[in-house]
C-alpha cells in the first residue's frame, strides 16, 4: 500500500485531491460541506443593520441536482480512501442534511448515529417567521456495516462524569478569542466550528497517531483539535486565504507528548497478565504476604503464582472469594501489598512496560 503524506494542508479542490489519495488510507473523515443555504435577500437585524451570513460562491449551488451530484462525488472519493474499520462524520443543518443523508446510505455507508450539536448561543430568527434555528445535526457512519469501527465509550463516559454520553451535545458556537479574524476584525470564515466538538469527536473515534481527513479544512479547526489530540492530519481547501490562516494556526500549536494522551479504555481492550507474571518479572516473590483491605486475612505468595490463606488456595480471585464466603472476586483490587496500596498498582506497571 502506497504510504500516504500526513500532516499537510492541500489547497485544491476536495474531489479533485482525494482522488490522487491511495486506496484504504484515512482512519476518519470529518466533514463540513457546503451547507447549500439557498438564500436570497440579504439578512438584516430590527435595527437595520446586516447580518454577515454565508454568501460565499462556495456555498451556492443552482439546482438541488447539481448539489446531489457534488455529494456523490466527494462521497464516493471519501468512501475509496477511508480505512475498512474507518469512520465518517458529516455536519450540515436542515438545508442539507437530509440530501447528503441519503446519499451516505446509497453509497453503502452504515449510519451509526445521528448527533444533534444544540447550540448555547445560536443566531436569533430575526424576521420571527420561524423557530429560531439552534441545532445542527452530524451524521456517524461506518465504512461498512460489519466494520470493526473504534468508539472510545468509556473514554467518553469518563468525559461526561461516569455517564454514557448522550447524542445530543449541548455547546456554543465558536467566539471570542478562538475565532479567527482578520486584521479589521471581520471574521475570517463565515462558519469555523468550535474546537471543543471536534474534540469531543475526534475522543470518540479515534486513537492517537490515526490519519484524520477533513475535505473541507477552511481555517484548520480539524488540524489543529487533531494536532493537539497526538493525531496525524490532512486537511484540504480551495481557498487560498483559508489555507494560510490556518498554516499559521497549526504552526502556533507545539506537538503533544504521548504519555498525556492516555485515556480510558475498555477493560477487556486491556492486555491480559496473569498474577504470575509479578512474580516471573520479580516484581512479587514467592513467600511475600499480600493483605486484606480489613487486614483481617493473609495470603502467601506461592512460587506458581497461586496464593494461600488459612486453608484455601488457588488464584487471587478464587482465594479472596473464599475467605469472605462470597460467590466471586476481584483478586487484582482486593489483595494489598504491606504497604496497603492494591497489587493492581503492579500490574499497571507491567503494562506500562509492555507498552
Amino acid at each position: 500500500m502506497t504510504k500516504i503524506k500526513t500532516n499537510i494542508l492541500i489547497n485544491e479542490d476536495c474531489i479533485e485531491a482525494m482522488s490522487k489519495m491511495p486506496e484504504q488510507s484515512v482512519d476518519m473523515i470529518f466533514a463540513d460541506p457546503p451547507y447549500n443555504l439557498q438564500l436570497g435577500e440579504g439578512l438584516t437585524r430590527p435595527n437595520n443593520s446586516v447580518v454577515n451570513g454565508v454568501n460565499d460562491d462556495w456555498d451556492k449551488f443552482d439546482t438541488f441536482s447539481e448539489y446531489d451530484n457534488f455529494s456523490q462525488q466527494w462521497l464516493t472519493q471519501a468512501k475509496r480512501i477511508l480505512k475498512p474499520n474507518g469512520t465518517i462524520w458529516v455536519i450540515g443543518s436542515y438545508h442539507n442534511i437530509f440530501r447528503v443523508g441519503a446519499k451516505i446510505q446509497d453509497l453503502g455507508y452504515w449510519i451509526l448515529n445521528d448527533v444533534v450539536w444544540v447550540k448555547n448561543n445560536p443566531m436569533p430568527n430575526f424576521r420571527g417567521t420561524r423557530f429560531t434555528n439552534a441545532h445542527e445535526t452530524m451524521i456517524w457512519a461506518s465504512k461498512e456495516k460489519d466494520a470493526k469501527y473504534t468508539f472510545n465509550y468509556h473514554a467518553l463516559k469518563a468525559l461526561n462524569e461516569d455517564l454514557q454520553m448522550r447524542s445530543d451535545w449541548y455547546m456554543s458556537l465558536c467566539t471570542g478569542n478562538e475565532r479567527l479574524k482578520d486584521k479589521n476584525g471581520d471574521k475570517i470564515h463565515p462558519t469555523q466550528k468550535p474546537e471543543n466538538l471536534l474534540y469531543r469527536i475526534i475522543l470518540a473515534s479515534t486513537n492517537p497517531n490515526d490519519i484524520i481527513l477533513d475535505p473541507f479544512s477552511g481555517t484548520g479547526t480539524t488540524c489543529a483539535v487533531a494536532k493537539k489530540m497526538g493525531r496525524q492530519y490532512i486537511g484540504i481547501e480551495q481557498d487560498k486565504n483559508y489555507i494560510e490562516n490556518a498554516e499559521k494556526r497549526l504552526s502556533e500549536i507545539t506537538t503533544t507528548d504521548p504519555k498525556t494522551l492516555e485515556v480510558t479504555v475498555e477493560k477487556r481492550k486491556e492486555v491480559r497478565i496473569p498474577f504470575g507474571n509479578l512474580i516471573e518479572k520479580g516484581l512479587l516473590n514467592a513467600g511475600e504476604k499480600l493483605i486484606s483491605p480489613c487486614k483481617k486475612f493473609i495470603a502467601n505468595v506461592r512460587a506458581d503464582g497461586s496464593i494461600t490463606s488459612q486453608e484455601f488456595s488457588g488464584s487471587i480471585h478464587k482465594v479472596g472469594a473464599m475467605v469472605q464466603g462470597a460467590p466471586s472476586c476481584n483478586g487484582w483490587t482486593y489483595w494489598r501489598l504491606p504497604n496497603a496500596k492494591p497489587i493492581d498498582e503492579l500490574r499497571k506497571l507491567l503494562r506500562a512496560e509492555m507498552g
